[in-house]
């Protein structure tokens, strides 16, 4: 059975590009993604130790937690959750573009 888009027991999700389901807008983050976010913020003494603790504190890949962390990059919630974290974040990823 699928639903009808005005039933209002089903709530709209947006496909964001990607094949998935984007995050409903509503919807607070989660809290591996609060916990990307405050790996972010803090600042790390050399190579590897950040790898370190993603692996060791959130259990996911590097890899995984730089898709993550991407994804929260132009999702409303984490600007909203962490404006200073994001915004920082945004700005390095522009720049990094623009030099390729």
């Amino acid at each position: 059975m699928t639903a009808h888009p005005d039933d209002p027991e089903e709530p709209a999700r947006a496909d964001n590009g990607t094949g998935a389901e984007a995050p409903d807008a509503a919807a607070p983050l989660s809290g591996q993604e609060r916990a990307v976010l405050a790996l972010e913020r803090r600042s790390w003494p050399g190579p590897g130790a950040k790898e370190r603790a993603v692996r060791e504190q959130l259990g996911i890949s590097p890899v995984r937690y730089y898709q993550v962390l991407n994804a929260l990059l132009d999702d409303r919630r984490a600007l909203e959750e962490d404006p200073v974290t994001v915004n920082r974040l945004r700005r390095v990823r522009d720049a990094r573009r623009g030099r390729r």
